[in-house]
């Protein structure tokens, strides 16, 4: 009967002590959720204490108290508690305004050009087209005006510059530059190749007794680029301000304006140089080769070089 006893007692507490181990197992999977929950709040509360000396150092945030934060907050119809300001980034427009700048001074350049030398603006264009027959009386007069044909060729330099510039972007040449940039490199590099040009002309005039023909050879060049940046003008103002086929069909016509106008000087100085020295047609086509064109192509192989 004791140990029957005993042994009830004992059964008794095994169980027990079972349902207890049951009963704390099941809170143990809630205290690790528990803890879970508690660890991130914490770092919730670590990352809004971050954010919040982020935003004290940030350059926005001010020293002071904003003046729509206090307003919101002291508003008689609505208040804002912790109100969050959002600040927009700065948005950059990349329009066509630096065109319409040089353009703009390029044709008022020219408006005052013809308001101020009006006859040698005329002058100029009845020698060049030939529409009158005092050929030798007009080269003089414009011959002993150089003050517009300094600014003349100025024109040119800068019309040229921004022509090779749009035509390098349409090639996607020099696209690591800026636009004034790669202008002034295109201006710095045609008059450049102009002043090499004078000089050798000159000194071969020099050398080989030929000085009246290389004289009217350079006036003629020069002539020639006057003309030519004249006529860029209206050209820039629709390569600049047009798109699609027109755009295109624009792009088309300058270069065959640009061909054939370079095609007439050559013509211009053959009828010129053949007056006054006896020189073939021949001669004179090697000459173009030799110093006219091997030129342009070796230049226009480093150009590629140098901005590809």
């Amino acid at each position: 009967m004791l140990l029957r006893t005993f042994f009830i007692i004992l059964l008794s507490l095994f169980i027990n002590a079972a349902l207890q181990a049951q009963t704390d197992s099941v809170p143990a999977s809630d205290t690790v959720l528990v803890v879970k929950d508690s660890i991130n709040q914490t770092i919730d509360s670590l990352n809004r204490a971050d954010s919040v000396l982020l935003l004290e150092k940030s350059p926005q945030a001010p020293f002071f108290k904003r003046f729509d934060t206090a307003l919101f907050r002291s508003h008689p119809f609505y208040r804002f508690d912790n109100a969050v300001q959002m600040f927009s980034a700065k948005r950059q427009w990349a329009g066509k305004e630096a065109f319409f700048y040089i353009l703009a001074a390029l044709f008022l350049f020219f408006a005052l050009f013809k308001n101020s030398f009006g006859r040698y603006l005329k002058d100029l264009s009845k020698l060049f087209f030939r529409t009158t027959i005092k050929h030798r009386q007009v080269k003089e007069q414009l011959m002993q005006a150089p003050l517009p044909s300094l600014l003349l060729n100025i024109l040119f330099f800068f019309t040229g510059a921004l022509f090779l510039s749009m035509v390098l972007e349409r090639l996607e040449l020099g696209a690591s530059f800026g636009f004034w940039l790669l202008l002034l490199y295109c201006a710095v590099g045609l008059a450049a190749i102009y002043l090499v040009k004078f000089v050798t002309l000159k000194l071969c005039g020099w050398l080989f007794g030929l000085r009246d023909a290389t004289n009217s050879y350079i006036f003629i060049v020069f002539t020639t680029n006057k003309i030519l940046g004249i006529l860029l003008l209206p050209l820039l103002v629709l390569l600049s301000f047009t798109a699609g086929p027109f755009n295109q069909a624009v792009f088309s016509a300058s270069l065959l304006l640009v061909g054939a106008v370079f095609l007439y000087r050559f013509f211009l100085s053959y009828l010129s140089i053949h007056q006054q020295i006896k020189l073939t047609f021949f001669h004179f086509i090697l000459y173009l080769l030799a110093f006219e064109i091997m030129p342009l192509l070796l230049i226009n192989k480093l150009l590629v070089q140098f901005l590809s």
